[in-house]
């Protein structure tokens, strides 16, 4: 048996399921509340895909929580490695967020208030806490934070996987919802006033020679190109898996079309995941 395992704990509220979602986006089997005592033969079966981060908390009950130290020792002695990683916020945080997601805390009944079950939750994981390899109050980060943190705690290389789209579209059509970076190119000769050019589109070799000849076009493009490289890293070092950028004329068939064919090829030169799509493009 050989495998890795990271077991993601902490008190309820601190961002485990975040922590989960960026495991996952990393290669990690992810699974919520899974029983402990089944970790044997979870590695045993699974003979294809041993990386797994497991979530341990409250919910899997006292006997399962004392339980864990002595499992993680077999499986270590079986060749499996693990980690603990246990987050954590400050009590007056943790109730805030309860109290803005309107969940119930797992511990609390009719004879425990929020305060207490969150006091008995801490008590209860804090032998996870005193073995954990790696410890992360979550009081003060963002989600995205969160997942900056944990991508380089773990060497995960966040960002590697961003997909950037270059879309092309029509204002007479509506701008694209989806967009988060918008750049207007109507200010761009038109090549439909040009009776020979009309019925082509931006992605004809006709129009291309045409735009490619206007001083002002490339100017556009090196603009677009160059704003957008100039804050992709921060996206990519992020917890972004998409970044839309929309490029638009009048009906999304000449100008919009070559000038977004063009953004794709030069950003293509620096992040090895960009495609192009042409929403009004007419076939």
């Amino acid at each position: 048996m050989a495998g890795q395992l990271l077991i993601v704990t902490g008190r309820s509220g601190s961002g485990k399921s975040s922590a989960l979602n960026v495991l996952e986006d990393a290669g990690f089997r992810c699974m919520d509340n899974f029983p402990v005592t089944l970790l044997p033969e979870l590695f045993r079966q699974q003979a294809a895909d041993r990386r797994f981060a497991i979530s341990v908390d409250v919910r899997s009950g006292e006997s399962d929580i004392a339980a864990l130290p002595n499992l993680l020792s077999q499986l270590s002695e079986a060749g499996v490695e693990s980690e603990i990683l246990f987050l954590d916020a400050d009590t007056p945080t943790l109730m805030r967020r309860f109290s803005e997601t309107r969940r119930r805390h797992p511990l609390t009944d009719p004879e425990t208030d929020l305060r207490e079950a969150l006091q008995r939750e801490a008590e209860l994981l804090e032998t996870l806490l005193d073995m954990s390899d790696i410890s992360i109050n979550t009081s003060e980060l963002a989600p995205g934070m969160l997942s900056d943190e944990i991508a380089r705690q773990f060497n995960l290389a966040p960002g590697e996987d961003l997909q950037l789209v270059v879309q092309s579209f029509g204002f007479k059509k509506g701008v694209p919802i989806d967009a988060d970076f918008l750049f207007d190119v109507r200010t761009l000769p038109n090549p439909f006033w040009l009776p020979e050019l009309r019925g082509h589109r931006g992605t004809d070799q006709e129009v291309a020679d045409y735009l490619a000849s206007q001083p002002e076009v490339q100017e556009m493009i090196d603009s677009i190109k160059d704003f957008i490289a100039r804050w992709l890293p921060g996206f990519r070092t992020g917890s972004r898996n998409y970044l839309t950028v929309a490029i638009g004329c009048t009906g999304g068939q000449h100008r919009s079309v070559y000038v977004s064919e063009q953004v794709t090829a030069e950003l293509g030169k620096i992040h090895s995941h960009v495609i192009v799509r042409h929403r009004d493009l007419k076939q």
